[in-house]
């Protein structure tokens, strides 16, 4: 398979997600309570769909050759700006884990950063994923030797069939469903 078809066809779900994310963002500020166990499952998500699953292949396949193989651009592109979004990614979703549990204390005020570490992770993924869709991919697969593309689409394909094996891409597809139909979207 093409493993940026694939990469690009999971951004489908990965916005998915980021709407509803905002959607129950929204539900905090119009004063509706905090449905923890949602936010559970959408950290889930994140944590282990767009970025263990998703991100874990760019990182170690896609990119890991973008920068071995594209010089300079290639390496700037990808150091300088993809994994530096993805690191700052983590950061919001374990700052949004942190307030989470300040407000589950007691801590009425850590609803804002409920608030502004989630919608803050939905714009940042929101620019990155059109980023990756429309140049980073593109560059990559345009500049990249066809035997580079050809190995990569290989172990992609290995990565699918252990991700497969484990469920993974049902696990989440169905919780994105769930989620959505849950809030209305």
């Amino acid at each position: 398979m093409n493993s940026i078809e694939i990469m690009i066809e999971e951004h489908k779900y990965i916005k998915r997600m980021l709407a509803v994310v905002r959607k129950a963002c929204y539900g905090i500020l119009k004063g509706e309570p905090i449905n923890y166990e949602h936010f559970e499952e959408m950290i889930d998500f994140i944590r282990s769909y767009a970025d263990q699953h998703h991100h874990g292949k760019e990182e170690k396949l896609l990119f890991k050759e973008m920068q071995t193989h594209l010089g300079k651009i290639g390496e700037n592109l990808i150091t300088h700006g993809m994994l530096v979004e993805h690191d700052f990614g983590r950061l919001y979703i374990a700052d949004l884990v942190d307030a989470l549990k300040r407000v589950q204390e007691g801590d009425e005020e850590s609803k804002l950063d409920v608030i502004a570490n989630a919608v803050g992770y939905t714009h940042l993924l929101t620019r990155h994923i059109a980023k990756e869709d429309e140049v980073v991919y593109t560059f990559g697969g345009k500049q990249l030797p066809p035997e580079v593309l050809t190995e990569v689409n290989e172990k992609t394909d290995e990565f699918e069939e252990v991700a497969r094996v484990k469920g993974i891409q049902d696990k989440y597809i169905t919780l994105v469903n769930k989620l959505e139909k849950e809030y209305g979207i």
